[in-house]
């Protein structure tokens, strides 16, 4: 079954990371929903590892790139050059022509670099000199964030925000967690090589499994009534687009089919809201004196919105 992959997937990337299950299961259900993952916290909590085992349990290619000030666009998504034997230009593809990306440091590139990623990140293809290269079935950027506070670091507009289907945060771990990881690190420490335990059919098998996952008319209108309310709230300047209401959906569906069901329900539905709204929601500038977050306000809005009947 192609359940049973999920499981094999979450088991090899845990060999390499210590207490991170909810991270874990937030970049799978990205996975099964066809979504790009945004994970932010400081460095050295394991964001990077994280993306790196996620790929090598995956039989799908991988590229890394290291984001800095001096990255071009056409080192994304390609460029084309006069060939001197043919006398024809010939198109010379960028990183993001492969199945999982690592996208490291995503915020320390400039603006206009970042911006290359927009077409893709939705459309699955990039425009080069007016043609139209379409990227690898299936497809997904894991983009890690050090927080915009840190030196050298720029803040990543709102539609670039938009694309990313979820926000992973790791956190620090747990006085144990910690003393598990240094007695691993410990003496001449080599990191356990990773087995591919699944291949690119198994990944579009799961997606398509995630897409049957029934979500009833009732429900939908719930995940509209809580949207609605992100753009009414007096502490929100910018609520959730449409594009963040449809990944709800979808995110409920993934939380489901990871929870053995073929129907999602509201509890999915609640479950997903803070991962897939939070880096969606701007603040009003009231608000943030407040010291108020958007994991609040989302807490708010659940909390006022009626559950859906039967």
């Amino acid at each position: 079954m192609t359940i049973e992959k999920i499981a094999a997937i979450r088991d090899n990337i845990n060999r390499r990371l210590i207490g991170k299950n909810d991270a874990i299961h937030l970049v799978l259900c990205a996975l099964l929903c066809r979504g790009h993952v945004l994970i932010e916290d400081v460095p050295g909590t394991g964001k990077t590892t994280l993306a790196q085992s996620l790929a090598q349990s995956i039989g799908c290619s991988f590229r890394r790139i290291q984001f800095t000030p001096d990255v071009m666009p056409s080192d994304i998504t390609g460029f084309s050059m006069l060939d001197s034997a043919t006398g024809q230009f010939a198109f010379h593809p960028g990183v993001i022509f492969n199945n999982i990306i690592l996208a490291d440091e995503i915020n320390r590139t400039s603006p206009k670099t970042q911006s290359a990623l927009l077409e893709v990140m939705q459309e699955g293809q990039a425009t080069v000199d007016g043609v139209s290269y379409e990227v690898p079935n299936p497809f997904m950027v894991l983009a890690t964030q050090n927080p915009v506070e840190y030196v050298g670091t720029f803040q990543l507009p709102e539609a670039q925000l938009d694309r990313f289907f979820i926000r992973v945060k790791l956190g620090y771990p747990s006085q144990e967690e910690e003393a598990m990881i240094l007695d691993r690190h410990d003496a001449q420490y080599r990191p356990p090589a990773l087995e591919e335990v699944a291949d690119t059919k198994d990944i579009l098998e799961l997606q398509a499994e995630t897409d049957g996952i029934h979500t009833s008319p009732a429900l939908k209108g719930y995940i509209a009534a809580i949207i609605a309310k992100t753009r009414e709230h007096e502490d929100v300047m910018l609520g959730i687009s449409p594009r963040g209401a449809i990944f709800l959906m979808h995110a409920a569906k993934g939380h489901a089919y990871l929870a053995g069901r073929k129907f999602a329900t509201p509890d999915d539905v609640q479950k997903m809201a803070e991962p897939v709204l939070g880096h969606r929601l701007l603040l009003t500038p009231e608000a943030r004196l407040k010291s108020y977050d958007a994991s609040r306000i989302i807490a708010q809005i659940l909390e006022s919105t009626p559950l859906p009947e039967g």
